[in-house]
């Protein structure tokens, strides 16, 4: 464990702390392991595969309701407790972090709406699930736009002739009727009930006349790809989801045309900190790998740690840990408790706590020479993933021109 240099923290964020990184270490990493070594991604979601005894732990644990406020079932937990948490889950595997972590996007985002209907039917059943039946997905990728989708303000967001997007929505009365496909990237979306779907109203106004939806995947005319046969993450799935004439009611258009990227750059200012907190956990974890391997290799007659050269790449790797746990923290903790969010904090965590991530994964598989190459190596699982970062949820160079946006156009950095 890390030496925490915050003296402190509640009774609470101290437990998180503990209990969270039990988990991390006995149940998701071991698990992580073993499902990375399995050749095909839908044999990783088969009935009776290990990634389901997974989410049903974590499930009856309440984590898939960590990220929920407490009048909602959720554990009520601090800013810097969420921070913790994402931290030891992201230490553990980046990829059932991030499949844990958005289970409970579009049943949240539900919620927000006031519906009681909807509170009935859908958002209670996942809070009191406890056998991982309710699943959610962030549909928000296509595959003529990505992270092109993220740059509210441009002209390029407000130009119908930049493509508004595939997945289309109409007005039908009582309904919407949506049709279009979400690209392969979606994740959980292979295996998730329920899709908080990003979507085209009004095509004239370009990208800005969008709208959310909340979509039951189990509804007649929708259809989803294979899973995605990826690099790293392999824990996490990922696959493309169809809209074939799918209705649903007016009710579950969440955000309607209008509001659209106001929710853009809240929710990006959201999933952007939970990268920087989890790929913190990474960074941290590649760090202990390659000083635990340098204590212990002997090279030139002595431990490899005690070579000077080997000194200095692991005092950089410290400080790029550390560097990471503070700018993540500091950011998370402005943008839960701050509205309209400071989106260009959340973006230089997510960006700097990525490459990071990488930076330091590389280094500690170097460390381990050729050992770091042996895909029985923990070390060489997190260089994978953490590669993996630098793209997801917004890649870095797109990310780090809409953060440009903000601090050129901004009153404040």
């Amino acid at each position: 464990m890390y030496l925490e240099l915050n003296k402190n923290l509640t009774d609470q964020e101290q437990s998180i702390r503990t209990e969270v990184h039990r988990f991390a270490d006995e149940v998701l990493r071991p698990a992580a392991m073993e499902l990375d070594k399995v050749r095909d991604p839908e044999d990783v979601i088969a009935r009776g595969s290990l990634y389901w005894e997974v989410f049903r732990k974590a499930y009856e644990l309440g984590y898939h309701t960590a990220h929920l406020p407490e009048a909602l079932g959720g554990a009520n937990l601090s800013p810097l407790a969420r921070h913790i948490y994402m931290e030891e889950m992201g230490w553990g595997a980046s990829d059932f972090a991030a499949g844990i972590g958005v289970s409970s996007f579009p049943f949240g985002f539900a919620a927000m709406s006031g519906n009681q209907g909807i509170m009935d039917e859908i958002v209670w059943p996942f809070v009191k699930d406890r056998e991982a039946k309710f699943i959610g997905c962030w549909a928000i990728t296509e595959p003529q736009h990505g992270s092109d989708t993220l740059i509210v303000g441009t002209e390029a967001f407000r130009d119908p002739r930049a493509a508004a997007g595939s997945v289309q929505a109409r007005a039908d009365g009582d309904e919407w009727v949506i049709n279009g496909q979400k690209a392969a990237w979606v994740s959980n979306g292979t295996v998730a009930t329920h899709a908080l779907t990003f979507l085209n109203i009004n095509p004239e106004r370009g990208q800005e006349g969008g709208g959310v939806a909340l979509v039951p995947l189990k509804l007649p005319g929708v259809t989803r790809g294979k899973p995605l046969n990826k690099l790293g993450q392999r824990a996490l799935n990922q696959g493309e989801i169809f809209f074939d004439d799918v209705r649903i009611p007016r009710e579950y258009m969440l955000v309607p045309e209008g509001a659209y990227g106001y929710v853009i750059d809240s929710v990006l200012a959201g999933a952007n900190a939970f990268m920087g907190a989890t790929f913190t956990g990474v960074a941290r974890a590649s760090f202990e790998e390659g000083l635990k391997y340098a204590r212990y290799r002997v090279q030139g007659g002595k431990k490899i740690a005690e070579h000077q050269a080997v000194q200095l790449k692991l005092v950089d790797m410290f400080i790029k840990v550390e560097s990471s746990r503070q700018l993540s923290r500091a950011a998370l903790l402005y943008n839960q408790t701050t509205s309209p969010p400071a989106t260009q904090y959340s973006i230089a965590s997510k960006v700097f706590c990525t490459t990071a991530a990488f930076e330091v994964a590389s280094e500690a598989l170097q460390l381990h020479g050729g050992y770091g190459l042996a895909r029985e190596m923990l070390i060489e699982k997190l260089f994978r993933d953490a590669r993996a970062a630098l793209i997801e949820d917004g890649t870095n160079e797109v990310l780090s021109l809409a953060a440009a946006r903000k601090i050129i156009d901004g009153d404040q950095v």
